[in-house]
């Protein structure tokens, strides 16, 4: 009995480093076509260019990566982390990216409880997180950001100056760290923005904008 039960932990332990170090399943390469991973499924590298990445609930990954196409992860899943080019990327409730997360030309959704263990980042697009950790920095050139109620960033935010030239003038980001959040660092504006920090959100050192503080739920 003492045999069978040590040899019973010694398989959990490899099955637990296992299931650390990564999915089990097999990895999908294609070309104009998405690729769907099935509810509870596993799955290694997912690449497409020209179509979108569906991660359904419970799933789990190594990668998804895609060009002209959208990342669409549902609640309960887990991956290590997740990367488009003009196109979305939507993580549902709990689900859980190890390292980071990236779009060029793209929105950036967090629901209620996912968690994010690098960072979250785009050029163009909307970043919004909604009682969500992220382990490392929020960053964007020109899209808004809004840190939802009860979200925790904690490796600061960048909004960093558009490179190249640009026409006419262009419209500042908003960026709104709402009802009890908490941004750990610097929050570094290297552009003008439209920044508004709720009288009850914890943040860092703000360089280059000035803070609109606001009650309530929205400014």
């Amino acid at each position: 009995m003492v045999m069978r039960t040590l040899a019973f932990a010694v398989c959990a332990t490899f099955a637990a480093a296992a299931a650390q170090a990564g999915s089990t399943g097999p990895d999908i390469d294609k070309v104009n076509g998405s690729i769907r991973v099935e509810e509870g499924q596993l799955a290694g590298d997912l690449e497409t260019v020209n179509g979108s990445i569906y991660l359904r609930s419970h799933a789990r990954a190594d990668s998804a990566d895609t060009v002209n196409g959208s990342i669409e992860i549902e609640d309960d899943t887990e991956l290590k982390s997740a990367e488009t080019v003009n196109g979305a990327i939507s993580l549902g409730a709990r689900a859980r990216v190890h390292d980071t997360v990236e779009s060029v030309n793209g929105s950036i959704t967090l629901d209620r409880g996912a968690d994010v263990g690098g960072k979250v980042s785009n050029v163009n697009g909307r970043i919004r997180t909604e009682s969500a950790r992220v382990g490392g920095s929020i960053e964007t050139v020109s899209g808004d950001i809004e840190i939802g109620a009860g979200s925790r960033i904690e490796g600061g935010i960048l909004v960093d100056k558009p490179s190249g030239w640009s026409w006419g003038k262009q419209r500042n980001p908003r960026v709104v760290i709402g009802p009890d959040a908490v941004v750990q660092g610097r929050l570094v504006f290297r552009r003008d923005v439209d920044l508004f920090v709720s009288s009850s959100a914890k943040i860092g050192a703000v360089e280059g904008a000035t803070p609109t503080m606001f009650s309530g739920a929205t400014p």
